[in-house]
């Protein structure tokens, strides 16, 4: 296991573990939140580039990765369950979609979206105003894949109906 990404600002905050298995590799992440306001909405996006490129130079040792994590972003509408009313919050900002666009462009594949393009469900929900009994939630946590690894996706999704946090577990079939 590798701790980590030699990024001494991520890595005091214990943001990404490495796991290797034969020629694959699994990625626990735990993407900055930026609720707390700007500075740390700053942090996020500078986390969210730095990310990006290291992520792509261990592509190239590493060619077979599944990232697994809290992205905190929810990537598109469907994703979120009032897209319009988020519109300005961070996890739903443009500049964060704009991010999450470019990663699934540059070789990685949403495995549960691949799988499920018209699904709805979600990883998160607000512990305010009973937003999990009201199904009010946002898909903020992903496991997407290097397009290499696209075709050997089974199955993946939700357990909605596992209350341990604001999150649920998701999961991801794959035959590697």
């Amino acid at each position: 296991m590798v701790e980590g990404c030699g990024i001494p600002k991520y890595d005091r905050e214990g943001r990404i573990l490495r796991t290797d298995f034969g020629d694959w590799s699994l990625l626990n992440c735990y993407f900055p939140s930026g609720t707390t306001g700007e500075e740390r909405q700053q942090f996020k996006m500078e986390f969210l580039a730095d990310f990006h490129q290291w992520v792509q130079e261990l592509r190239r040792e590493r060619p077979k990765l599944i990232v697994a994590g809290d992205y905190n972003i929810a990537h598109q509408p469907i994703d979120i369950h009032d897209p319009v009313g988020n519109k300005k919050t961070s996890g739903f900002l443009p500049e964060e979609r704009a991010w999450m666009s470019e990663w699934l462009n540059a070789g990685f594949v949403d495995s549960f979206r691949y799988l499920n393009p018209d699904k709805v469900e979600y990883s998160w929900w607000s512990f305010r105003a009973n937003s999990r009994s009201k199904n009010k939630g946002w898909r903020i946590d992903y496991q997407t894949v290097t397009d290499i690894l696209r075709d050997h996706l089974r199955n993946a999704g939700h357990l909605g109906d596992v209350v341990h946090s604001d999150h649920c577990p998701v999961w991801l079939s794959i035959d590697l």
